[in-house]
């Protein structure tokens, strides 16, 4: 079997490396454009440049583009953002920027702003710039549903590809560039901010007049990618632009009341014979920190599903063996001369203290495994590609609400099992609790957001229609779950338990209940902490993540890490005579979350350069929903894998 196993997890990579793939959903047809003599209903001439949120590194609020006093375009063609753009934050807006099929504009004005120190509305507005341009906010642009790229040679010579691109740069009073200044010597003045205020634009499209699968007239092509350069550029004025390579860059001092930002843009365009089923190839490609090793993460997956099996066979070896020697003892006699798990067989099933928060806890973490895996499974399809933006939290969020059911079914019928009476209190803890906390971090944290002018701050309409979801939809399911759940007969346990508990006797440091957590927490997070770098990429760092095939492989091996650690950890407890094993097997895998938020600390400092108090408070806010449902699914899962196991031992025993 060990033999097998390598093989096994080669091939479920392999399978989840070609079910990554399928980026676009049946149906989710390109779109042909045609020139301006060819144009036609189905085959349009004119392209829509849109803009989205500004977001930065250094920064966790994100502000809309029309926050800034750039050009402004019609607001009669936004697009409708569905529940999960809008939760974070995405505000996408048509710009004034035109865009013809295969027509090259060069240098073209768009729009003049002035600022005057004479106007006192005038300074906010380039102090903002100023502030943008310092803390590296990122344009977000839009075309064709493809994102607007913007490539360059980092510091080890390779070519990488950003799906944003700066505002600006600053340079300190030290003369030092930072962030985007690298990109042009030129940019160097001291205590100098240098707007990005002309973009050169390269489209590459698909020519299909000559493809013998477009059948629309043999006219026409498709969008594949489109590339961005920005500059700075001091034009004279805005009849006499100079956008050539000599143009010299536009420096806004610090202590500048008076400017004059003049934007424009050249669009040139270029064939290529990339198919448009693969224009996301150069962009997932070129991430930055995707070059995965691969050969490492497979070594390491390789390794665990080892041990982890291994964990598995010794184990069951010692428990056949034990199983065999108790069930051939004569009497009962005999059985109390021996020691370990069976001697505690009359109080292994006795309900545990706070028994009602445990079984809230348990359905609530059922809840979420469920919608975690069912997420996956679409984005593994397809479904959730980076093409349907916020398509991931909008599932997430339907599945979280649907599942409400499964809650109260779960923590109904443990909590009748463990003989509980208070089951409105049950019913209603588990409708509330959660996700009233949940609900009231988000509130909070949506205020801080609000405060700050924020695109992230979610509008009033939304906030009511996530509220009347859970209210109106998952509270109800929960409390028909629940119906279910203590409808069903309680479950019934193999042995008795006895009127009086017996005494746990000292217990050793190993089989203490905090090394056994820290323990049982380390071997989960070691398979998932390599992923778990590359998300927290795509959350902060704003990277796209795509590897949801492999993801999927990793959550598997996560819920059988976590299973069969707790079950292990439970066993030698029970061996010591500790019985328990309630909270402790929620708590065994659960601190997998304490290792979670430690690595989350570690990245923070390590990895991020976000600055201010509030961005901190927000990093942490949201941080903390993360870990805390993390820490419900895993609990869960080490919970009910150890609660199938002590079912199944004592019920392989003669017992009188």
């Amino acid at each position: 079997m060990t033999r097998r196993l390598p093989m096994i997890a080669i091939g479920a990579l392999l399978l989840a490396c070609n079910v990554v793939q399928g980026f676009y959903l049946p149906g989710l047809a390109p779109v042909n454009f045609c020139m301006k003599e060819q144009q036609r209903p189905n085959c349009p001439n004119n392209i829509t440049l849109f803009v989205n949120k500004l977001d930065s590194d250094q920064s966790v609020i994100p502000y809309e583009y029309h926050s800034f006093d750039f050009c402004i375009g019609s607001e009669d063609e936004s697009p409708v953002e569905n529940l999960g753009q809008v939760l974070f934050g995405e505000r996408i807006r048509p710009s004034p920027y035109q865009l013809s099929f295969n027509e090259t504009t060069h240098c073209k004005a768009l729009c003049p702003k002035k600022y005057s120190s004479s106007n006192a509305a005038d300074e906010p507005k380039l102090r903002l710039l100023q502030r943008g341009m310092k803390l590296n906010y990122q344009h977000h642009w839009i075309v064709d549903n493809m994102p607007v790229t913007f490539c360059f040679t980092n510091q080890q010579n390779d070519l990488v590809c950003t799906t944003g691109f700066p505002m600006g740069c600053y340079v300190t009073p030290e003369g030092r560039p930072k962030d985007a200044c690298v990109v042009d010597p030129r940019y160097n003045e001291p205590d100098s901010y240098y707007i990005f205020n002309h973009v050169d634009i390269k489209i590459e499209y698909r020519d299909m007049t000559h493809d013998p699968n477009f059948l629309d007239d043999k006219v026409g092509g498709r969008i594949i990618s489109i590339k961005l350069q920005p500059r700075s550029i001091a034009h004279k004025s805005i009849d006499e632009l100079d956008c050539g390579a000599t143009a010299h860059p536009l420096a806004i001092k610090a202590s500048d009341k008076d400017a004059e930002i003049i934007y424009s843009y050249s669009v040139m365009w270029e064939k290529t014979t990339v198919k448009w089923s693969s224009r996301w190839d150069y962009i997932l490609n070129s991430m930055p920190h995707t070059n995965i090793q691969w050969f490492s993460i497979l070594n390491s997956l390789v390794i665990v599903l080892f041990l982890s099996g291994m964990v598995g066979m010794i184990l069951m070896r010692t428990l056949h063996r034990d199983i065999a020697r108790y069930n051939q003892l004569e009497n009962e006699e005999d059985a109390q001369e021996e020691f370990g798990w069976k001697l505690v067989h009359g109080d292994v099933f006795r309900a545990p203290r706070n028994a009602l928060f445990l079984s809230v806890f348990v359905g609530t973490g059922a809840q979420i495994l469920l919608m975690a895996s069912l997420t996956l499974a679409f984005a593994c399809l397809g479904f959730l590609s980076p093409a349907n933006r916020g398509s991931l939290m909008t599932f997430a969020l339907i599945f979280y609400f649907l599942f409400g059911s499964v809650a109260g079914f779960v923590s109904a019928r443990l909590y009748k099992t463990f003989h509980g009476l208070a089951w409105k209190t049950n019913v209603l803890i588990t409708s509330f609790l959660i996700p009233g906390i949940l609900f009231g971090v988000f509130f909070i944290t949506n205020l801080m957001l609000w405060a700050k002018g924020s695109s992230a701050a979610v509008p009033f309409g939304t906030l009511v229609a996530v509220l009347a979801l859970w209210l109106g939809i998952s509270t109800p399911l929960t409390f028909f779950g629940a119906y279910l759940g203590f409808r069903k007969p309680a479950l019934e346990h193999p042995v008795r338990t006895n009127q009086i508990p017996r005494q746990v006797p000292e217990q050793t440091l190993y089989t203490k209940p905090l090394p056994g957590m820290l323990m049982g927490g380390i071997l989960p997070f070691g398979c998932i902490f390599i992923q778990l770098f590359f998300i927290l990429n795509s959350i902060w760092a704003h990277q796209v993540y795509y590897m949801f095939g492999f993801l999927m492989l990793v959550f598997i091996i996560l819920i059988i890490t976590c299973s069969e650690a707790t079950i292990l950890l439970c066993y030698f407890h029970l061996c010591a005579e500790d019985y328990h094993w309630w909270w402790r097997s929620f708590f065994t895998s659960g601190f997998t979350a304490v290792y979670l938020f430690a690595y989350c600390v570690h990245y923070f400092v390590a990895k991020l350069t976000i600055t201010g108090t509030i961005s901190t408070i927000l990093y942490f806010c949201y941080t903390a929903i993360f870990v805390f449902l993390f820490f419900l699914m895993t609990g869960t899962i080490g919970f009910l894998a150890t609660f199938y196991f002590v079912h199944k031992i004592y019920s392989s025993v003669k017992v009188d």
